[in-house]
């Protein structure tokens, strides 16, 4: 697992082996994810790529049940369609060594925080108070 800073950007890349979710479906329950797709996100175990491409930030996550792959330029909002298909409006932005996710949508407000600790990259999405957390572990 690396990081390298280049000109205020942040490279992470790593590959999800295994993860660790704690309060996972609270935290799906609240942000409306149906049944079947709850049943599914807390099993599977995802290969995560996080990288920049020129000016913008590129997530890809690959798993057997689907591949996406977000991008965009560091404080600029963009539309994204979620895992779980809701229509949201996105915006990557840096808190010192976290890569902060924020989407919105219907009033509401997801955070998901990604960084590197104890060689671990370290997911934490915050929705209404409640924490899930995934902590990935290089292969």
């Amino acid at each position: 697992m690396s990081i390298k800073c280049k000109n205020g950007w942040v490279n992470i890349e790593y590959d999800g082996i295994n993860y660790i979710l704690v309060e996972s479906d609270s935290y799906i329950l609240l942000a409306g994810v149906p049944f079947a797709t709850r049943q599914v996100a807390n099993v599977i175990k995802p290969t995560v790529i996080i990288s920049t491409d020129g000016d913008r930030v590129v997530i890809k996550t690959q798993s057997t049940f689907r591949v996406t792959e977000v991008s965009a330029k560091l404080g600029e909002e963009f539309d994204e369609t979620t895992p779980d298909d809701r229509k949201v409006k996105s915006t990557f932005t840096m808190e010192g060594d976290q890569l902060v996710h924020t989407q919105k949508w219907d009033g509401k407000e997801n955070k998901i925080t990604r960084e590197v600790k104890n060689g671990k990259m370290v997911l934490t999405v915050t929705f209404q108070g409640v924490q899930a957390v995934r902590i990935f572990e290089k292969a």
